[in-house]
């Protein structure tokens, strides 16, 4: 199976699965997500197939808004699906331009004005009773007040919603780079031992993210005139259901980075935002309010009593990729057994294929005839099982109805895990697969 498709290496694009380009780039920059990829990917697939202000993109997972982003930039209409609120949330934010400067500036002096002038004493009486504890590991005390007192502050005194919005992903932003305890991407490391050598002022890791993007808005805008004249569309949803709002036949690329198969668990990735919010308080909450809710990519989403068996759609479409994907899940049910965590990978994997098949499908149906999906997917080996999933992937799509596919070779993955013991031995890798309707 794994030598039924075309694969190609080009060393240059190798950093286009990654966020490293993005975490640099004026807009993109603004929340410093791990599982989004390179906005100079968009471009290139954009100048690729000679998009214009007439055609249209979509991304079934839109995260933090890449896409969108740069669709709006290079002139080019654009629809982005987002299952997950609060990153649903930052996309939005991330693709509004249309600001009364003077009036956002004023918002944003009188913010800075109050948080100049707040004493000591004030920050004394807010109490932090009901704040959950993860939260209150990451901060010294008298920080994490004046997280709150910024907090707070917005919600109190700006009353344009817009510009509350703005304000608060700044805020956002503010709550990893001004946190004592290690919280960098994916985990967060409230222990002595991830703890950092000085903790920054939260007053001023603020101010500093509000100066950074007004001057990023300042320049995009000034630059890309043509963002006036496409339209783009935001949906919190799901990309594995058909939306009103994307008839059949209309798109010309679709282009996203799905979840891998890597058991990373989206909802938890983001807990210090929604509990320092109020977005949730709980793991249940984030289970009932977002996991539930997300396609299935990590164990933490499912539970062995309500197993469900690989679809037979993947079987009419794909039968050898069916039997092969099945000998792997009846593989994994053995082996996890032997394993110490028992995870459910058998019940991941299944979850996963018959999920995306059905994002493969509704985004086959979206398409125009000879359109073209461009996915960045990373291949997996849970317990030492190799899943490729991008060339299982293409032999689906090919039974959904997509001509060809393509597989383009990124980067290798998972060698900084080398030296686990408990890591398998499989050599992983990062690729893009090209399907053409």
């Amino acid at each position: 199976m794994e030598q039924a498709y075309f694969l190609k290496s080009n060393q240059k694009n190798n950093e286009y699965g990654t966020f490293k380009d993005s975490r640099r780039a004026p807009i993109h920059r603004w929340f410093q997500y791990p599982a989004g990829y390179s906005h100079k990917l968009v471009k290139a697939k954009i100048n690729e197939y000679a998009l214009n202000k007439n055609s249209w993109i979509l991304d079934p997972f839109a995260g933090c808004g890449t896409t969108i982003v740069s669709a709006m930039e290079y002139g080019v209409n654009s629809i982005g699906i987002e299952a997950h609120p609060f990153v649903y949330k930052v996309a939005k934010i991330k693709t509004y331009w249309n600001y009364n400067f003077d009036k956002l500036k004023q918002d944003k002096d009188v913010l800075f004005d109050i948080l100049d002038k707040a004493e000591r004493k004030e920050l004394s009486n807010l109490h932090l009773n009901g704040m959950p504890e993860l939260v209150k590991k990451c901060y010294s005390e008298y920080n994490l007040k004046k997280l709150i007192l910024i907090r707070d502050t917005i919600q109190k005194v700006i009353l344009d919603n817009r510009h509350r919005d703005l304000f608060n992903l700044a805020l956002t932003a503010t709550l990893r780079s001004a946190s004592k305890a290690g919280t960098g991407w994916p985990y967060i490391a409230p222990n002595k031992y991830h703890e950092k050598v000085v903790e920054k002022d939260a007053f001023s890791e603020f101010r500093g993210c509000i100066t950074l993007m007004l001057s990023d808005l300042s320049l995009t805008i000034s630059n890309n005139n043509e963002t006036k004249q496409v339209a783009h569309i935001l949906i919190l949803g799901d990309a594995r259901k058909k939306h009103l709002c994307i008839p059949d036949d209309s798109v010309d690329l679709a282009i996203t980075s799905p979840p891998y198969l890597n058991n990373y668990d989206y909802a938890d990735r983001t807990r210090l935002e929604l509990y320092f919010f109020g977005m949730a308080r709980t793991w249940g909450e984030i289970t009932s309010k977002i996991r539930n809710k997300l396609i299935i990519a990590a164990t933490t989403q499912v539970v062995r009593t309500a197993q469900k068996p690989l679809t037979g759609e993947i079987e009419d479409a794909a039968p050898k990729v069916f039997r092969e994907l099945q000998c792997k899940i009846d593989e994994l049910q053995v082996v996890r057994l032997l394993k110490g965590g028992r995870k459910s990978y058998d019940i991941m994997v299944t979850g996963y294929f018959n999920d995306m098949f059905l994002v493969l499908r509704s985004v086959y149906e979206a398409l125009k005839p000879g359109g073209v999906f461009v996915l960045v997917l990373g291949d997996s080996a849970p317990y030492g099982v190799h899943i490729p999933t991008e060339v299982y992937l293409g032999e689906i799509a090919k039974g959904i109805g997509f001509k060809t596919y393509e597989i383009e070779l990124l980067r290798k993955r998972g060698d900084k895990w080398a030296s686990n013991p408990q890591r398998h031995t499989v050599k992983l890798k990062e690729s893009l697969l090209t399907l053409i309707k």
